[in-house]
């Protein structure tokens, strides 16, 4: 399970970063409300972009780092406490 969550995170940040720039719009002069398109790529982009990395810092923050030795871990996550056991007081989350 958290070999295909490693892979599947790995792949989502290849193409993030693979498609940061817009190749395919090199030299398109096209402008939509008075901007170059490829400007409006890169707003879209970066709101995609933090919309996934909100994303997998709620859910896998840390994911292929975690301890596999022998030392009475049982392969657990040691950076946190399990989020559903975290009491919610209010405020800033970490």
């Amino acid at each position: 399970m958290r070999r295909t969550e490693l892979a599947f995170w790995i792949a989502v940040a290849v193409v993030l970063a693979g498609l940061t720039v817009p190749w395919f719009l090199w030299g398109s002069a096209t402008v939509v409300a008075g901007l170059p398109v490829w400007l409006w790529w890169h707003v879209g982009w970066m709101g995609l972009a933090s919309i996934v990395f909100w994303r997998f810092a709620q859910r896998a923050w840390g994911i292929g780092i975690e301890s596999t030795g022998d030392d009475g871990s049982g392969g657990k996550r040691l950076d946190r406490p399990d989020r559903a056991r975290e009491p919610r007081t209010g405020g800033d989350s970490p």
